[in-house]
């Protein structure tokens, strides 16, 4: 069971990294769930709004995104800790930045499948 729910949450990560490089915002819609509560790499408190928000009107903007690791811890058949590690460049409201950044995102399992509830970035030193 725990295999098979990795397999899950992996390719939901691939469909989220192919969603954030490409600003694709009804995939995005799709991975992340209403009740989000993600935390920045500056500290801020951002919503699933927020994250729309930011894809659609050009905030958020990714030039590179290479995937490097990925952990996941099966907590239960409807929860999922992920932490995935990945080189970063881009702008973010007209900042650019590059670096490698650690993503710790909760997935759970609903009536319309695994979706994102919580996370936050961080910059790696």
């Amino acid at each position: 069971m725990d295999s098979e729910i990795e397999t899950q949450i992996r390719e939901c990560e691939a469909r989220l990294y192919t969603a954030m490089s490409t600003s694709n915002v009804s995939e995005l819609d799709v991975l992340i769930a209403d009740d989000l509560l993600f935390t920045g790499p500056t500290g801020e408190l951002a919503t699933k709004a927020m994250d729309l928000d930011l894809h659609r009107t050009g905030g958020t903007q990714f030039h590179e995104f290479v995937p490097k690791e990925l952990e996941i811890r099966v907590w239960s058949e409807d929860f999922v800790l992920a932490s995935a590690q990945v080189f970063l460049s881009g702008t973010y409201l007209g900042n650019a930045f590059a670096g490698d950044y650690r993503y710790m995102r909760v997935w759970r399992r609903g009536k319309s499948g695994w979706q994102i509830v919580g996370g936050s970035v961080t910059a790696i030193a």
